[in-house]
């Protein structure tokens, strides 16, 4: 295994027994905004038809109560991703789990790896966070991407992860 101490303090405050490592516990507003926008645009977009189809004051009033609940939803949905989102690097690869009843777990090899990616959107940059995109060799799903991850984090995982590829790619 590697030694989490590499790594940055969010990593090993975040880390279990397995060795699997949780999202640092401010990316969760973004987890939960990006479930409720996911939901909110085309539950709107259904429920202003539906309220325009049924017509009258009480069916408006119905739809915005259903949408506030959809967007709650939403954001609870967001909360659980959060919650069941891991990733650990270890001397074989690169890991990443996600979900509990669709769990899903993805392995990438370090052999594997032909490049490594951050992207860091404006919310992301305000919370000091960083997607990890690890590209892979082969044509199905050639790359796993984690979102908010912490950026000191992000950044020594990509420079971990790049000296298995022999290069690194920011020096083009």
């Amino acid at each position: 295994m590697i030694d989490l101490d590499d790594l940055g303090p969010a990593a090993r405050d975040a880390g279990d027994d397995d060795g699997w490592n949780a999202l640092p516990p401010r990316a969760r507003w973004l987890f939960a905004l990006s479930g409720a926008i996911g939901i909110a645009i085309p539950a709107a977009v259904a429920l202003v038809a539906l309220g325009v189809w049924i017509g009258g004051d009480a069916a408006r009033l119905g739809a915005l109560a259903a949408w506030l609940g959809l967007v709650l939803l939403g954001g609870w949905m967001g909360l659980r991703r959060y919650r069941w989102t891991r990733w650990r690097l270890d001397e074989d690869g690169f890991g990443l789990q996600r979900g509990r009843l669709w769990f899903t777990e993805t392995r990438v090899p370090g052999t594997r790896v032909q490049h490594i990616d951050l992207r860091r959107g404006p919310l992301e940059r305000q919370a000091n966070l960083s997607t990890l995109i690890v590209h892979t060799a082969g044509t199905r799903d050639s790359a796993v991407a984690v979102p908010c991850l912490d950026a000191g984090d992000a950044e020594r995982l990509r420079d971990r992860l790049a000296a298995w590829t022999g290069h690194d790619d920011d020096d083009a």
